[in-house]
């Protein structure tokens, strides 16, 4: 069975963006020529007659670039200011480029107790899905500026890798593209083992794939490593999904994908007879 071929048929897509797709490395702003490529590509994909959804990292770095500080900041109360800058800045910018192809977009912010909170999780999936019927795209982020635990606790969804595979679950999408700073899955960290090997496509995602994910990536920005990318291939896989993870160096990569061309590491989706996913956010987070 050929599986990229699939990848041409899928209908609810799911596109995670990291930090470090977003931004210059020099200066942590918003890399504009980028963001371009990406609105279009995914403006592209909506015309085709396919429901898309953005999540969005960004918001912390961007409030803290638009605030004169260098780096993000440790103070937790500095971090939530930031995030409550950054993101509207990112929402102005995607409406604007967004309306220039004809399409709506909306914000959807998050936090994990969105998900654990039966009442708040089904209000969540109504919304996504009205949104979708309507045509809009739904851009989504954790709401950094009001919860805590998201950006300082051990139990974060991480670096939006985790919650991009928890929306995806939750509205039955058919594929999630995480794009971040790296080609895909190895064997062993290729930027200190030469001798790594690129994995293609993973149909098990057994215990010894899982025990590969590093702590972090080799990005400064982002915080989200292989670790949390296996988490939501856990996740993903298991909500009947298929993931693939990517390089977000250049975003035209989106399309190729969904050409069937041998772009990132394809994890197969392998669905659970009875998946709950309160029990993955439970375990896994």
């Amino acid at each position: 069975m050929n599986y990229r071929e699939r990848l041409k048929e899928k209908k609810r897509i799911v596109v995670k963006i990291g930090t470090s797709s977003l931004t210059h490395p020099e200066t942590g702003r918003l890399n504009l020529r980028k963001l371009e490529v990406l609105v279009r590509e995914l403006s592209d994909l909506h015309n085709q007659g396919k429901d898309v959804v953005l999540v969005s990292s960004g918001a912390i770095g961007v409030g803290a670039a638009a605030l004169g500080m260098k780096g993000k900041p440790s103070e937790l109360k500095k971090k939530q200011a930031c995030a409550a800058v950054g993101q509207a800045r990112l929402m102005m910018i995607y409406q604007k480029l967004f309306s220039e192809y004809n399409q709506t977009a909306a914000q959807i912010l998050m936090t994990k107790n969105t998900m654990v909170n039966n009442v708040n999780r089904k209000n969540a999936e109504n919304t996504f899905n009205e949104l979708l019927a309507l045509g809009v795209i739904p851009i989504v982020n954790e709401n950094d500026s009001i919860s805590t635990y998201e950006i300082q606790s051990v139990e974060k969804f991480g670096d939006n890798d985790t919650l991009s595979a928890v929306v995806a679950a939750l509205i039955n999408a058919d594929l999630l593209i995480l794009l971040s700073d790296i080609d895909g899955l190895f064997t062993d960290d290729p930027n200190t083992n030469p001798d790594a090997e690129f994995i293609d496509i993973v149909e098990n995602l057994d215990d010894k794939l899982l025990n590969m994910g590093k702590p972090s990536t080799g990005s400064n920005v982002g915080t989200g490593g292989m670790a949390t990318k296996l988490t939501a291939a856990r996740i993903a896989t298991a909500a009947g999904t298929d993931m693939i993870i990517a390089n977000g160096a250049d975003f035209h990569t989106i399309h190729r994908v969904m050409e069937g061309r041998n772009h990132g590491t394809l994890f197969v989706a392998s669905p659970k007879e009875e998946f709950y996913l309160i029990d993955y956010i439970e375990k896994l987070l």
